[in-house]
């Protein structure tokens, strides 16, 4: 079965904040999806976070390795990828375009075996999963509306993370906003903090990551994400040997290299690779299957996209340890791109869904109103 085009349609209009100190725009392109067509008619659907522009100057890279490869053997041509354009650079635009058209051809791996991605990557540990909201923080009287509003919701965990956190040399506040939180979800409800210390200019280091793992010990909180520069992996081993609370990070990292000293470390707790940009479909199994090996919690970052959450659900029902998967509340890329509607359980679940391929299924009318690509979108509409 041969792949004849490969296609990008990029995201415009809604983009949600991101907390980021150069905050975006909701013009700004951040994410754009990866349309995979074979000389069927089958079509795969891939996500990557990374700006359209780049998106289609990468396509433009690796196209003329796709055309007219196996679209059954998602696996092989993501490395064949890899292998051929590593003297470019590893883990830049490149990487996360690889990421787009592996998670596409998952989908058509699926779509023509009949069979959910899941199952292809080895078998079902769960039929459905935990949704965490994943949600920016705010001054402490609105963070506690707004826990407090997800929480009514259906959420029996959240995540808060970035905005005024840490980047105030304000430790009061800090603490006030994550008191806030907890008084919002109530005891009940699973707590996340995200410090967001990929953002520009990060200005703490090992001493207030030590001291603020101490004061979220104290609220219970079940992870403390991205607490330092994604560089700083001795920094991240020394925090996670002292803190009371587990430590995550990943999402900056690609390719299964990269993750390998952090484990070989014993850096982290809980690592997240985000699908998105790590290589795909293909990568982030090897990384979890690192991680299971080194006895490290795997929770998926593909928050992004409709397209991400549903890779990240496939993912959570093939490896054992996963128990989460990551829901950003309020985006249109999520909620609205799809006729799939993500509806929680009473435990505050998301079912696996069992169709094959991902199980996804796009809305083209309403993707109308987020890109520019219209005869990308028009070639998806007509498949």
């Amino acid at each position: 079965m041969k792949i004849i085009s490969v296609e990008c349609i990029g995201l415009y209009g809604k983009s949600p904040k991101g907390g980021w100190s150069n905050e975006i725009k909701p013009e700004d392109s951040i994410h754009a999806l990866i349309v995979v067509e074979t000389e069927d008619g089958t079509t795969g659907i891939g996500s990557v976070f990374t700006d359209a522009r780049l998106v289609r100057a990468g396509l433009d890279v690796l196209r003329p390795l796709v055309l007219d490869e196996r679209a059954d053997e998602p696996g092989r041509v993501a490395e064949k990828l890899h292998q051929n354009t590593f003297w470019m650079g590893m883990g830049g635009t490149l990487t996360h375009v690889i990421s787009g058209i592996d998670i596409a051809l998952w989908d058509i791996f699926g779509k023509l075996c009949g069979m959910p991605v899941f199952r292809l990557l080895g078998g079902g540990h769960r039929t459905k999963v935990r949704a965490y909201a994943s949600i920016l923080m705010e001054e402490p009287d609105l963070m506690r509306e707004r826990t407090a509003f997800y929480r009514s919701q259906g959420f029996r965990a959240i995540k808060i993370g970035w905005g005024p956190f840490g980047r105030r040399d304000d430790y009061r506040l800090d603490e006030a906003v994550i008191r806030a939180a907890r008084e919002g979800c109530g005891e009940d409800c699973d707590l996340m903090v995200d410090a967001g210390a990929s953002d520009a200019w990060w200005p703490n280091g090992l001493k207030w990551a030590l001291r603020t793992a101490r004061m979220l010990g104290d609220y219970d909180v079940a992870w403390f994400e991205e607490a330092l520069r994604p560089e700083a992996r001795s920094d991240f081993r020394d925090l996670r040997l002292q803190s009371p609370v587990p430590i995550a990070t990943g999402e900056c990292l690609t390719r299964w290299q990269s993750f390998l000293p952090w484990f070989e470390d014993r850096a982290i707790d809980i690592v997240q690779p985000d699908v998105t940009k790590v290589g795909g479909l293909s990568e982030q199994a090897r990384i979890a299957q690192m991680a299971h090996t080194f006895g490290v919690k795997y929770v998926g970052h593909g928050w992004n996209t409709a397209v991400g959450l549903a890779a990240d659900l496939q993912l959570a029902a093939a490896f054992p340890a996963t128990d989460l998967v990551e829901y950003i509340g309020g985006s249109p890329y999520v909620d609205k791109i799809a006729t799939t509607v993500w509806a929680l359980d009473a435990d505050g679940a998301l079912a696996i869904p069992e169709e094959p391929g991902l199980g996804l299924h796009l809305d083209t009318d309403a993707l109308a109103s987020m890109t520019d690509d219209s005869a990308t979108l028009a070639r998806l509409a007509s498949s």
